[in-house]
């Protein structure tokens, strides 16, 4: 297994510029030893926060809803937060945020789906296992 390599925020932000440039996403990928998946996250968080969107941690952040913290005892749902008045890119962070609660949305429709089936499934079988058991013939 090859050892992971960790790139300042600088490198990572010339090998997105790179591929914002014009070159193939994996011929960088390749040049610099770098995953293809990593530049793909790199290039969505330069998009979204920009360079500091290039440094972020992955996982959950502290507040969240599980942590009971200052998100919490807003008034609202736990994940809405006020919009921080900002750097320039307050656009970005909004638009990347609307795209974060779609992609949550659309998760938790495809759990009430799943549901849904799982439980009319559960009903038809019930009903067909109480229904009354019949002989198969009758004596004469």
């Amino acid at each position: 297994m090859k050892e992971r390599r960790i790139l300042s925020t600088a490198g990572k932000e010339a090998l997105v510029r790179r591929v914002a440039g014009g070159e193939r996403l994996a011929a960088v990928a390749k040049s610099s030893g770098v995953l293809r998946k990593s530049l793909y996250e790199w290039q969505a968080a330069y998009g979204a926060f920009g360079v500091s969107g290039l440094n972020r941690k992955r996982g959950p952040k502290p507040g969240g809803r599980a942590s009971g913290g200052p998100a919490a005892s807003a008034s609202g749902p736990p994940d809405a937060r006020p919009p921080d008045p900002g750097p320039p890119d307050d656009l970005a962070q909004a638009q990347a945020r609307i795209a974060e609660l779609e992609r949550l949305v659309g998760r938790q429709q495809a759990d009430l789906d799943f549901f849904r089936k799982a439980l009319r499934s559960w009903d038809e079988k019930r009903r067909v296992s109480d229904a009354p058991i019949c002989s198969p013939s009758s004596k004469k």
